[in-house]
């Protein structure tokens, strides 16, 4: 068996993931909305072996358009014009079960599938918060349950569809006139709690089957779900023992539910700072937490904590009383890590926005490429993560430094490829088998 290695994915937006990086002189205020930006982004990524990029996306403007660069090109379009200017890394975008329609949906992800020679993944989500409910004529946001049931169905109908087509289905006999065989078509003839779906995708299975599909929820339900459903999840853990707990968890959870725990990959955002020296990282770091302007992100945690507007003091502590994660219907784990750090490491608001300004809760680690490198060797060695979704605070700079300073140490230390193996399919990158049409599979 070859050595484990890791699975890197560039989590990209706009100009970086510290919610300050567009006031930095280097960077673009216009970039998120370019695509050369992100084909260099995308090119970078390539050039430093990583398995695939990851686009974030939501059905509504989030927060205050003062705050940073806001708005975002369609994500399965974007990924569709990356896909002519990349060879080898997968194109994974996130698109949500509670404001599509499986039959749509599956049809995009497939088309982009077939694109990119079979580079799609789906970041599956559900979509919290009641500014996305609006957008489509609920007055609140569907309670979280609902949303996972949702999904759920969604799911499945999602994967009939994608085998609606048997892999043989094409025939393109011109002597007979025959190009496909009708027996081979499997409508899916869906009847069920939220969806109703008559006829087979009209578009072939693609090089894939089903795009790699992708979990980022952490609560209880969205565990249950990556366990029955995900092929690679990202989470955001603080703690080396909190990640340990999180994978054990989720690898039991996935073997409980008849799937083999090595086919689900856990893959926690890090958002890396770098500097020649650890303190010219934090240097760079403070630079960053220096323009932050707080009033945004006092009104960003009293939205998440779900507070009326001016119940958060800068310097003082988060409220005694906050509810508890079962009181939530919106992103249940976030708003648990948020509290739990803001209480272990007993910050103050304005302490706590500096902390959730580079990654919103994702683990920031300012440092030099080898502490860098050492902190994600010790989580990948000691039963933490597969692998990290990379979220530089800063882009483009961010992402090149990363790659041209730690990706060649993780290749020394014989964690990370050097290149990739020819062609592959996304799946076959994270180690996966292509899965069988059940139509097939009901034959054999």
């Amino acid at each position: 068996m070859p050595p484990r290695t890791l699975h890197l994915n560039a989590f990209l937006m706009n100009t970086g993931h510290h919610e300050a990086s567009w006031r930095l002189p280097e960077s673009d205020p216009y970039a998120h909305v370019e695509l050369d930006h992100y084909v260099r982004l995308a090119r970078a990524a390539e050039r430093g072996t990583f398995d695939s990029l990851f686009l974030a996306d939501g059905p509504h403007l989030w927060g205050s358009v003062a705050q940073r660069p806001s708005g975002a090109l369609e994500p399965l379009t974007l990924l569709t014009a990356l896909a002519t200017a990349t060879e080898h890394i997968g194109l994974i975008a996130t698109a949500s079960t509670s404001y599509n329609s499986p039959y749509n949906l599956a049809r995009k992800f497939a088309s982009l599938d077939i694109i990119s020679g079979g580079r799609a993944g789906w970041n599956i989500v559900t979509t919290a918060g009641a500014d996305a409910a609006r957008n489509f004529g609920l007055d609140a946001e569907p309670a979280h349950a609902e949303r996972y049931a949702r999904a759920a169905e969604f799911l499945d109908v999602a994967l009939k569809l994608w085998d609606s087509w048997e892999d043989d289905a094409i025939v393109a006999d011109k002597a007979s006139g025959v190009w496909g065989d009708d027996a081979k078509i499997h409508p899916p003839r869906h009847r069920g709690t939220y969806f109703q779906v008559e006829g087979a995708l009209n578009v072939p299975r693609s090089p894939q089957g089903y795009p790699l599909l992708v979990q980022a929820g952490s609560s209880a339900d969205g565990k249950a779900f990556a366990a029955r459903y995900a092929e690679a999840v990202f989470t955001a853990q603080q703690t080396l023992a909190d990640a340990q707990a999180f994978y054990a968890d989720l690898k039991a959870l996935t073997a409980a539910a008849g799937r083999d725990p090595g086919h689900i990959k856990v893959l926690p955002g890090i958002v890396p700072v770098l500097g020649s020296t650890e303190a010219e990282a934090r240097a760079n770091e403070q630079v960053l937490e220096d323009h932050i302007v707080h009033v945004h992100g006092v009104a960003n945690l009293e939205r998440l904590l779900n507070l009326p507007a001016g119940s958060l003091e800068l310097d003082a502590p988060l409220p005694a009383d906050l509810p508890s994660e079962d009181a939530v219907e919106g992103a249940k784990s976030r708003y648990t890590l948020v509290v739990e750090l803001a209480r272990r490491d007993r910050l103050t608001v304005r302490q706590l926005i500096g902390r959730l300004g580079g990654g919103r809760g994702h683990l920031t680690f300012a440092g030099t490429p080898e502490q860098v490198a050492d902190a994600i060797e010790t989580w990948f060695t000691q039963g933490a993560a597969d692998g990290f979704n990379i979220m530089p605070a800063v882009l483009p700079s961010g992402l090149d430094a990363f790659v041209d300073h730690v990706v060649p140490i993780l290749r020394a230390r014989g964690l990370l490829r050097t290149e990739y193996p020819g062609r592959q399919t996304l799946r076959e990158r994270y180690g996966l088998p292509r899965p069988v049409n059940q139509h097939t599979a009901a034959l054999v």
